[in-house]
């Protein structure tokens, strides 16, 4: 048999496995047994089979072998006030540096279902297209778990329980603190924290609301529950609309003259739904964000912290291909420093 004649889809066919069992255990990748791992080595060893240097790593200067999957969990053209385009510039950015290719698939996570044979994220996976994902915002954790043994897989701006994950995100509760310090400079006693209520919420909510409680705590601030909206599951889910209305409510009531939103987008709809509801922003109420976007026109830059969003992305692939290099490495966990921008949201509470 001729050497040229010795590949991985030989080896699937002698062993009745897929092709891309095959080169996921020929790259030692964890989501293959062992069992499994060893018959592919013994058997592509025993054909003379040697996979190219150059296959996983950097590729030649002509060569782009190396596909990545980018699965982004949300609708397509779903960009208003999205920090996704920005991640996607850096992972596109850093991926030709890397020479691979990056395949981009959208999909809302509400509607992303592991059973599903017609997603299109595991077709490439069933024809071996990808050889590893990221994964863009939050989804569900079975979908992640179907999908992480089976390809290397790194997450970017969520975490996830499978141990074979590697995660790029921010230091929100370090950032959450620091927009709560700057709220007590400003002089204000009471602020609430909210969020969205969205179909699949992932962690990351969660973890600026800690950051929110840290920064009061720290600072000897009263903390209510009833302050807190969208956070806390056993309570009400409110629409925007509705926390508009619930945060008109409880600056008029309990005197709250500030709020911490999850993030900007959240922060720049408070902001145009308050003064149809009687309330200026910053003189009656102050605002923070959190993502650093600019405003729309007409609308004050919110106060914020500034993601480096696209520096997220190129990590993200580096961290990918050398997860694909070392398929058994100890699971990596970034975080990244976020920047304070000092928007036009922010003013001393009113002595009314």
């Amino acid at each position: 048999m001729r050497m040229s004649q010795v590949n991985q889809e030989l080896i699937a066919k002698r062993l009745g496995l897929s092709r891309a069992t095959v080169s996921r255990s020929l790259a030692n990748h964890p989501a293959i047994s062992a069992e499994t791992r060893q018959r592919v080595q013994e058997l592509a060893e025993k054909l003379g089979y040697q996979q190219s240097p150059g296959r996983v790593g950097r590729r030649g200067r002509n060569s782009r072998s190396l596909t990545l999957g980018v699965l982004i969990g949300v609708p397509a053209g779903n960009v208003v006030m999205a920090t996704f385009p920005y991640i996607l510039k850096g992972i596109r950015e850093r991926a030709e540096i890397e020479r691979v290719t990056i395949d981009v698939c959208y999909q809302a996570p509400a509607d992303f279902h592991p059973e599903s044979s017609r997603q299109p994220v595991f077709r490439n996976m069933r024809q071996g297209n990808w050889r590893g994902v990221i994964l863009i915002y939050p989804f569900a954790e079975q979908a992640v778990e179907l999908i992480s043994q089976r390809l290397c897989t790194v997450a970017v701006l969520e975490s996830y329980s499978q141990p074979g994950i590697d995660i790029i995100d921010t230091d929100d509760a370090s950032a959450m603190v620091a927009l709560v310090e700057r709220l007590a400079e400003a002089g204000h006693r009471r602020i609430g924290f909210l969020s969205w209520d969205y179909p699949i919420g992932g962690h990351w909510v969660a973890r600026r609301f800690s950051g929110y409680v840290e920064a009061l705590f720290l600072r000897g601030l009263p903390f209510r529950p009833e302050w807190v909206l969208n956070v806390d599951k056993h309570t009400p889910r409110l629409s925007p609309a509705q926390t508009a209305d619930a945060v008109a409510r409880i600056v008029r009531d309990d005197r709250v003259t500030a709020w911490v939103c999850a993030a900007d987008h959240q922060a720049y709809q408070l902001a145009l739904d308050l003064p149809p509801r009687g309330l200026r922003v910053p003189e009656d109420v102050s605002i923070t964000g959190f993502d650093g976007l600019d405003p729309a026109a007409g609308q004050k830059r919110i106060t914020s912290m500034r993601v480096p969003h696209e520096q997220i992305g190129s990590a993200a692939v580096t961290r990918l291909v050398n997860r694909l290099q070392h398929p058994t490495a100890p699971r990596r966990k970034i975080l990244v420093e976020a920047e304070l921008v000092a928007g036009e949201t922010i003013a001393r509470p009113s002595s009314g």
